[in-house]
């Protein structure tokens, strides 16, 4: 088969602060939910992968955690995933939330514009400011060392053609990475325990979500349209453990049926999901925790 010299493909990690809308972009740039997303900050803990394909280009994309200063050792295993995910790409989507532009992103957008690699400052939820407005946050950073400046709403679609367009013509000639029917590297185990992660996110008060891990302790298929999972949720506190559970064990019945919704979809079958708490103190500190959960360093 003579060699495909149109055929565009390359790896674009995108970063920022947390909070900025990085996996929902990532989601609508694929065109699928590969990650799961929630309005507190740092809901990504480790580097999500998506595929998106065309007959001319694919391109895969990495989201990454927020980018912040780390206070335990998730934190630093997440600082460290965003390094990683920024070895050996082709492109960097820097990612800012222009509602709320503070010396933390510009710090960022400095810091990135080092880089040699294409990069392209994204500025996101252009939905939620008026056109006036935008137009002076995109000339607050004339001076910034970009290949492009792209203003999205990652929530409605506003804008990501044009980021998806201005990155394949960008990237180099090259292999197809992955099939076409692949849209991430995530295993079903791992998306599944997310979108437990995800629901309890929502749902819980701000104090308990970050001291928050899930386990997946058990995924048995009984037949090609019933399986079974179990999967532990971990909080630091035995008062956490309470709120969890909620008045009646209605906190834990919430958060399982959202999630069982969101895999029943995902899994394209019927499943019965049985959710435990426990209480691990200090798992965020805890190197063996750490890796129970999958969160492993590499180095």
């Amino acid at each position: 088969m003579p060699e495909n010299n149109t055929f565009h493909s390359g790896f674009a990690t995108i970063v920022g602060r947390p909070n900025v809308g990085k996996s929902t972009l990532l989601n609508t740039l694929v065109g699928e939910k590969v990650a799961i997303v929630s309005s507190r900050p740092q809901t990504t803990r480790n580097r999500v992968m998506g595929v998106m394909g065309g007959d001319s280009c694919q391109i895969v994309f990495v989201d990454t955690p927020g980018i912040h200063r780390p206070r335990t050792k998730l934190g630093e295993f997440m600082v460290q995933s965003i390094e990683e995910a920024m070895e050996g790409i082709d492109a960097l989507l820097v990612l800012v939330d222009v509602t709320a532009i503070g010396p933390h992103d510009r710090s960022i957008v400095e810091e990135m514009s080092h880089k040699k690699v294409y990069k392209l400052l994204v500025l996101n939820k252009i939905d939620l400011v008026e056109p006036k407005n935008l137009l002076t946050i995109i000339d607050s950073f004339k001076d910034a060392h970009y290949d492009g400046i792209l203003p999205v709403s990652a929530k409605s679609g506003d804008g990501v053609e044009a980021l998806k367009a201005d990155l394949a013509a960008h990237l180099p000639i090259g292999p197809k990475y992955f099939p076409d029917d692949m849209l991430t590297d995530q295993p079903e185990r791992d998306i599944c325990a997310e979108l437990i992660r995800e629901k309890a996110l929502r749902d819980l008060r701000d104090e308990v979500p970050h001291g928050i891990g899930v386990e997946m302790m058990a995924m048995k298929k009984l037949n090609d349209h019933f399986m079974e999972i179990d999967a532990t949720l971990y909080c630091e506190r035995a008062s956490h453990k309470g709120i969890i559970i909620g008045k009646n064990g209605a906190m834990l019945k919430k958060i399982g049926a959202e999630a069982r919704a969101d895999i029943e979809a995902l899994l394209g079958m019927h499943v019965n999901l049985q959710l435990w708490v426990k209480v691990r103190p200090g798992w965020r500190d805890s190197a063996e925790d750490l890796k129970t959960l999958g969160y492993v360093q590499n180095r």
